[in-house]
């Protein structure tokens, strides 16, 4: 039984002739008679009284609402795909560092859903190794992670764009420190306390953990918590600046600069599990509507146009 041989049975029964179905369909009409002669062979009976205008049988008027349904799915499936291959419909997954989630990948996501509202999204956001684990396990088709990954198996991953994402000294405005034209090393030292420990990568920059020391900090907590200490005036910290984008707008954070310290940045991959077929087109938008809000919020954003030829 094929698709051919519902379509002559549908049209025979919206003709009411044999001679009028081959006509819509561009065909003889023996070569009708012979879909039709075929589907009854399948099927164990007539489907139709001959005459001068055909009629059902009790097995045709059976079966034809699920050739109507069969039909219509097939129709609606070739639309998806065909959708699909636009990037009008489809699925896209993607893991974060929960670090960019909210500054990178959450605006990023709110242009694309809107440009796709047909397009079936799942994001999820965690640690560096959550996300390394999202795209091993298949979870995902996409990721944003520190880069180098720091992993043995980090030759799997085909890297789609690499950013570079400055991390900056954060204060509340009404701490001292924000009150001053210019603070160096010293300055931090003395009136940062505490200085928090925050690993922003796969471990802690050492050149902050010598300063934290200095100045006598044993505060090592997870960033959204110190986010809400820094607010607060209670303590200082160095943050990746897309993390503090809507604070530091807000001017609930202040960013200063260390005028003798050499300036810190982390770099950011968007990466892939390495495989010989290209990204969805829904996929590809995405990561153009990733890498969009990247230059928006003035990250270096580095193309690896290559990996993601469209098919």
């Amino acid at each position: 039984m094929d698709t051919d041989q519902l379509v002559a049975f549908q049209r025979v029964v919206r003709e009411g002739t044999f001679s009028r179905a081959a006509l819509t369909l561009d065909i003889g009409q023996p070569a009708l008679s012979a879909r039709i002669q075929a589907l009854e062979v399948q099927l164990g009976g007539a489907l139709f009284t001959r005459g001068r205008r055909v009629a059902l049988t009790p097995l045709g008027t059976s079966f034809l609402p699920f050739v109507r349904r069969a039909l219509e799915t097939l129709e609606e499936g070739q639309r998806v795909a065909q959708a699909a291959q636009r990037g009008e419909r489809g699925r896209v997954t993607v893991a974060s560092l929960g670090s960019i989630a909210g500054g990178l990948l959450g605006p990023a996501l709110v242009e694309f859903v809107r440009v796709h509202p047909e397009v079936e999204c799942h994001a999820r956001s965690g640690d560096h190794e959550f996300v390394l684990q999202q795209l091993w396990d298949g979870a995902v088709e996409l990721g944003i992670l520190v880069w180098p990954s720091g992993n043995a198996s980090a030759h799997e991953l085909e890297v789609l764009s690499v950013f570079d994402e400055p991390v900056v000294l954060a204060v509340s405005p009404r701490h001292p420190l924000a009150q001053r034209r210019s603070i160096s090393e010293a300055d931090l030292i003395e009136l940062g306390r505490p200085l928090l420990k925050l690993r922003w990568w796969l471990t802690h920059e050492p050149k902050l953990l010598q300063l934290a020391d200095r100045a006598g900090t044993s505060v090592e907590i997870a960033m959204e918590a110190a986010r809400h200490l820094v607010r607060r005036g209670a303590a200082t910290g160095f943050f990746p600046r897309t993390y503090i984008a809507e604070d530091l707008e807000r001017k609930d954070l202040s960013a200063l600069k260390v005028e003798d310290l050499e300036p810190f940045q982390r770099k950011l991959a968007l990466v892939t599990r390495a495989r010989p077929e290209p990204l969805s087109p829904a996929a590809q938008d995405l990561v153009s509507a990733i890498r969009e809000q990247a230059a928006k919020l003035g990250l270096v954003v580095e193309r690896r146009e290559r990996k993601i030829r469209r098919r």
